[in-house]
Protein backbone atom coordinates (compact mmCIF):
# COMPACT_ATOMS: atom_id res chain seq x y z
CA UNK A 1 0.00 0.00 0.00
CA UNK A 2 2.09 3.35 -1.14
CA UNK A 3 1.74 5.69 1.62
CA UNK A 4 4.13 8.45 1.79
CA UNK A 5 5.00 10.57 5.17
CA UNK A 6 3.88 14.44 5.29
CA UNK A 7 4.17 16.06 8.60
CA UNK A 8 2.87 13.97 11.59
CA UNK A 9 0.88 11.84 9.09
CA UNK A 10 1.11 8.90 6.76
CA UNK A 11 -0.87 9.27 3.64
CA UNK A 12 -2.23 6.78 1.89
CA UNK A 13 -2.21 7.54 -2.52
CA UNK A 14 -2.28 6.23 -5.63
CA UNK A 15 -1.23 6.85 -8.76
CA UNK A 16 -3.36 5.99 -12.07
CA UNK A 17 -2.98 7.14 -15.87
CA UNK A 18 0.13 9.27 -17.48
CA UNK A 19 0.29 13.08 -18.85
CA UNK A 20 -0.30 16.14 -17.25
CA UNK A 21 -0.92 15.50 -13.16
CA UNK A 22 -4.43 16.26 -12.08
CA UNK A 23 -4.79 16.07 -7.99
CA UNK A 24 -8.28 15.07 -7.26
CA UNK A 25 -9.59 15.71 -3.74
CA UNK A 26 -12.51 13.78 -1.58
CA UNK A 27 -15.16 14.93 0.21
CA UNK A 28 -16.43 14.82 3.83
CA UNK A 29 -15.73 10.80 5.10
CA UNK A 30 -14.66 9.57 1.66
CA UNK A 31 -11.38 8.69 0.45
CA UNK A 32 -10.21 7.50 -2.98
CA UNK A 33 -12.08 4.34 -3.52
CA UNK A 34 -15.31 7.23 -3.45
CA UNK A 35 -14.29 8.41 -6.95
CA UNK A 36 -16.82 7.43 -9.60
CA UNK A 37 -15.03 4.58 -11.72
CA UNK A 38 -16.38 6.15 -15.04
CA UNK A 39 -14.63 9.21 -14.25
CA UNK A 40 -11.74 7.87 -12.92
CA UNK A 41 -11.17 5.44 -16.34
CA UNK A 42 -12.01 8.56 -18.70
CA UNK A 43 -9.56 11.00 -17.16
CA UNK A 44 -6.71 8.67 -16.67
CA UNK A 45 -6.86 7.89 -20.67
CA UNK A 46 -5.71 11.86 -20.38
CA UNK A 47 -3.50 12.61 -17.25
CA UNK A 48 -1.80 10.96 -14.02
CA UNK A 49 -4.32 10.81 -11.84
CA UNK A 50 -2.93 11.72 -7.93
CA UNK A 51 -5.43 10.35 -6.04
CA UNK A 52 -5.43 9.94 -1.86
CA UNK A 53 -7.20 9.51 1.70
CA UNK A 54 -7.44 12.78 3.58
CA UNK A 55 -6.57 12.96 6.67
CA UNK A 56 -8.22 10.71 9.51
CA UNK A 57 -10.21 9.35 6.37
CA UNK A 58 -9.56 5.98 4.82
CA UNK A 59 -6.09 4.19 5.13
CA UNK A 60 -4.49 7.99 6.41
CA UNK A 61 -3.45 8.77 9.79
CA UNK A 62 -5.61 11.10 11.62
CA UNK A 63 -2.26 12.81 13.45
CA UNK A 64 -2.28 15.09 16.43
CA UNK A 65 -3.07 18.24 14.87
CA UNK A 66 -6.65 19.95 15.09
CA UNK A 67 -8.18 19.17 11.72
CA UNK A 68 -8.85 22.33 9.28
CA UNK A 69 -9.93 22.80 5.90
CA UNK A 70 -6.49 24.82 5.66
CA UNK A 71 -4.25 22.13 6.99
CA UNK A 72 -6.05 19.54 4.25
CA UNK A 73 -4.81 22.12 1.81
CA UNK A 74 -1.17 21.63 3.78
CA UNK A 75 -1.13 17.92 3.70
CA UNK A 76 -2.41 18.00 -0.06
CA UNK A 77 0.29 20.50 -1.25
CA UNK A 78 3.28 17.95 0.66
CA UNK A 79 2.04 14.98 -1.04
CA UNK A 80 2.56 16.89 -4.25
CA UNK A 81 6.03 17.94 -3.11
CA UNK A 82 7.12 14.42 -2.03
CA UNK A 83 5.69 13.32 -5.64
CA UNK A 84 7.98 15.67 -7.42
CA UNK A 85 4.70 17.69 -9.00
CA UNK A 86 5.39 21.29 -9.11
CA UNK A 87 2.17 21.99 -10.49
CA UNK A 88 -0.96 20.50 -11.25
CA UNK A 89 -4.49 20.74 -12.15
CA UNK A 90 -6.68 20.51 -9.12
CA UNK A 91 -10.41 19.31 -8.80
CA UNK A 92 -11.83 18.90 -5.93
CA UNK A 93 -15.39 17.57 -4.39
CA UNK A 94 -17.61 18.73 -1.59
CA UNK A 95 -14.87 19.17 1.12
CA UNK A 96 -12.25 18.58 -1.37
CA UNK A 97 -13.37 21.45 -3.45
CA UNK A 98 -13.11 23.56 -0.18
CA UNK A 99 -9.57 22.14 0.23
CA UNK A 100 -8.83 22.80 -3.40
CA UNK A 101 -9.70 26.72 -2.59
CA UNK A 102 -7.46 26.23 0.60
CA UNK A 103 -5.06 25.16 -1.92
CA UNK A 104 -5.28 27.36 -4.73
CA UNK A 105 -5.46 30.83 -2.33
CA UNK A 106 -2.13 29.17 0.04
CA UNK A 107 -0.20 27.64 -2.89
CA UNK A 108 -0.91 29.32 -5.78
CA UNK A 109 2.13 28.41 -7.79
CA UNK A 110 1.05 25.06 -7.51
CA UNK A 111 -2.68 25.09 -9.21
CA UNK A 112 -2.77 25.16 -13.45
CA UNK A 113 -6.49 25.26 -13.50
CA UNK A 114 -9.47 24.33 -10.63
CA UNK A 115 -12.32 22.71 -10.80
CA UNK A 116 -14.84 23.32 -8.09
CA UNK A 117 -17.79 20.33 -7.73
CA UNK A 118 -20.26 20.41 -5.27
CA UNK A 119 -18.64 22.40 -2.67
CA UNK A 120 -19.37 25.87 -1.08
CA UNK A 121 -17.11 29.11 0.10
CA UNK A 122 -18.60 28.51 4.11
CA UNK A 123 -21.08 28.62 6.36
CA UNK A 124 -21.09 32.10 6.55
CA UNK A 125 -21.46 33.11 3.47
CA UNK A 126 -22.86 30.10 1.91
CA UNK A 127 -25.84 28.55 1.98
CA UNK A 128 -26.59 25.13 4.61
CA UNK A 129 -29.53 22.59 3.85
CA UNK A 130 -31.56 21.85 6.82
CA UNK A 131 -29.96 19.55 9.00
CA UNK A 132 -29.68 15.92 8.05
CA UNK A 133 -27.84 13.79 11.39
CA UNK A 134 -25.79 10.72 10.65
CA UNK A 135 -26.20 8.10 12.70
CA UNK A 136 -22.66 8.11 13.42
CA UNK A 137 -23.35 5.90 16.58
CA UNK A 138 -23.86 2.38 13.98
CA UNK A 139 -20.65 3.26 12.24
CA UNK A 140 -19.05 0.07 14.39
CA UNK A 141 -21.51 -2.01 15.01
CA UNK A 142 -23.79 -1.51 11.45
CA UNK A 143 -21.56 0.70 8.75
CA UNK A 144 -23.01 -0.41 5.65
CA UNK A 145 -26.65 0.93 7.72
CA UNK A 146 -24.40 4.47 7.54
CA UNK A 147 -22.62 3.80 4.02
CA UNK A 148 -26.26 4.11 2.65
CA UNK A 149 -27.59 6.56 4.33
CA UNK A 150 -24.42 8.62 2.86
CA UNK A 151 -24.82 7.38 -0.24
CA UNK A 152 -28.51 8.45 -0.04
CA UNK A 153 -27.65 11.63 0.52
CA UNK A 154 -25.22 12.05 -2.25
CA UNK A 155 -28.18 10.52 -5.22
CA UNK A 156 -31.28 11.76 -6.18
CA UNK A 157 -33.96 9.35 -5.67
CA UNK A 158 -34.72 8.70 -9.05
CA UNK A 159 -31.14 7.48 -9.80
CA UNK A 160 -31.45 5.51 -6.85
CA UNK A 161 -34.50 3.46 -7.91
CA UNK A 162 -33.25 3.22 -11.99
CA UNK A 163 -29.91 2.49 -10.64
CA UNK A 164 -30.18 0.08 -7.99
CA UNK A 165 -26.69 -1.84 -9.17
CA UNK A 166 -24.83 1.87 -9.10
CA UNK A 167 -26.28 2.75 -5.64
CA UNK A 168 -25.10 -1.16 -4.75
CA UNK A 169 -21.81 -0.77 -6.25
CA UNK A 170 -21.34 3.11 -4.17
CA UNK A 171 -22.01 1.46 -1.16
CA UNK A 172 -20.02 -1.30 -1.44
CA UNK A 173 -17.12 1.05 -2.27
CA UNK A 174 -17.63 3.16 0.72
CA UNK A 175 -17.31 0.05 3.10
CA UNK A 176 -13.86 -0.74 2.01
CA UNK A 177 -11.97 1.45 4.20
CA UNK A 178 -14.98 3.68 6.31
CA UNK A 179 -13.91 6.60 8.96
CA UNK A 180 -14.18 6.60 12.06
CA UNK A 181 -17.19 9.07 14.20
CA UNK A 182 -13.96 10.82 15.52
CA UNK A 183 -12.35 11.45 12.34
CA UNK A 184 -15.72 12.05 10.88
CA UNK A 185 -17.08 14.62 13.55
CA UNK A 186 -13.25 16.48 13.13
CA UNK A 187 -13.93 16.78 9.70
CA UNK A 188 -17.60 18.03 9.52
CA UNK A 189 -16.60 20.95 11.97
CA UNK A 190 -13.64 21.60 10.07
CA UNK A 191 -16.35 22.28 7.41
CA UNK A 192 -18.02 24.41 9.79
CA UNK A 193 -14.98 26.46 10.62
CA UNK A 194 -13.73 27.10 6.84
CA UNK A 195 -14.64 30.61 5.00
CA UNK A 196 -13.13 31.93 2.11
CA UNK A 197 -15.90 34.02 0.63
CA UNK A 198 -13.81 37.36 1.23
CA UNK A 199 -11.07 35.35 -0.01
CA UNK A 200 -12.27 34.14 -3.62
CA UNK A 201 -11.27 37.46 -5.82
CA UNK A 202 -8.10 36.52 -5.15
CA UNK A 203 -8.23 33.10 -7.41
CA UNK A 204 -5.90 33.68 -10.05
CA UNK A 205 -6.41 30.40 -12.09
CA UNK A 206 -8.89 29.64 -14.55
CA UNK A 207 -11.97 28.04 -12.51
CA UNK A 208 -14.95 25.34 -13.61
CA UNK A 209 -18.14 25.29 -11.34
CA UNK A 210 -19.75 22.18 -11.38
CA UNK A 211 -23.14 21.69 -9.25
CA UNK A 212 -26.15 19.74 -9.68
CA UNK A 213 -29.96 21.14 -9.05
CA UNK A 214 -30.88 19.02 -6.93
CA UNK A 215 -27.83 18.70 -4.69
CA UNK A 216 -29.55 18.16 -1.20
CA UNK A 217 -26.60 18.61 1.06
CA UNK A 218 -24.65 21.61 -0.80
CA UNK A 219 -27.90 24.06 -2.07
CA UNK A 220 -26.52 24.77 -5.86
CA UNK A 221 -27.06 28.15 -4.32
CA UNK A 222 -23.56 28.12 -3.27
CA UNK A 223 -22.35 27.00 -6.55
CA UNK A 224 -23.93 30.46 -7.70
CA UNK A 225 -22.14 32.88 -5.05
CA UNK A 226 -19.03 31.16 -5.91
CA UNK A 227 -19.20 31.87 -9.66
CA UNK A 228 -19.89 35.43 -8.77
CA UNK A 229 -16.79 36.02 -6.53
CA UNK A 230 -13.84 33.84 -8.43
CA UNK A 231 -12.94 36.13 -11.29
CA UNK A 232 -13.56 34.57 -14.56
CA UNK A 233 -15.23 31.25 -13.32
CA UNK A 234 -17.49 29.22 -15.89
CA UNK A 235 -19.94 27.53 -13.83
CA UNK A 236 -22.36 24.87 -15.29
CA UNK A 237 -25.88 23.73 -13.43
CA UNK A 238 -26.84 20.25 -13.81
CA UNK A 239 -30.42 20.00 -14.02
CA UNK A 240 -31.43 16.37 -12.94
CA UNK A 241 -27.88 15.68 -10.96
CA UNK A 242 -27.63 15.35 -7.02
CA UNK A 243 -24.73 15.73 -4.73
CA UNK A 244 -22.52 12.98 -6.44
CA UNK A 245 -23.31 14.45 -9.86
CA UNK A 246 -23.67 10.52 -11.16
CA UNK A 247 -27.39 11.53 -13.16
CA UNK A 248 -25.66 13.39 -15.77
CA UNK A 249 -21.96 11.72 -15.01
CA UNK A 250 -21.13 11.70 -18.94
CA UNK A 251 -21.97 15.25 -19.33
CA UNK A 252 -19.80 16.16 -16.02
CA UNK A 253 -16.78 14.14 -17.49
CA UNK A 254 -17.17 15.83 -21.33
CA UNK A 255 -17.39 19.08 -19.09
CA UNK A 256 -14.34 18.81 -16.94
CA UNK A 257 -11.89 17.40 -19.95
CA UNK A 258 -13.14 19.76 -22.69
CA UNK A 259 -12.05 22.95 -19.71
CA UNK A 260 -8.95 20.78 -18.72
CA UNK A 261 -7.54 20.45 -21.68
CA UNK A 262 -8.34 23.85 -23.75
CA UNK A 263 -5.74 26.04 -24.34
CA UNK A 264 -5.60 29.29 -22.35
Amino acid sequence: MPKVRIGDVSIYYEVKGEGEPLVMIMGLAGNLDWWDPQMISEFSKYFKLILFDNRGAGRSDMGQKPFSIKLFADDTAGLMDALGISKAHVLGFSMGGMIAQELVLNYPEKVEKLVLCSTFCGAKKGVLPPPQPVPLDDLEANPRKVMEFMARAIFTEEFIKNNPQAFEDMVQRMLRAPISKEAFLKQYYAIMEFDTYDRLPQIGVPTLILHGKKDILLPVENAIIMAQRIPKAKLIIFENAGHALAEEMDKVISAILNFLRENG
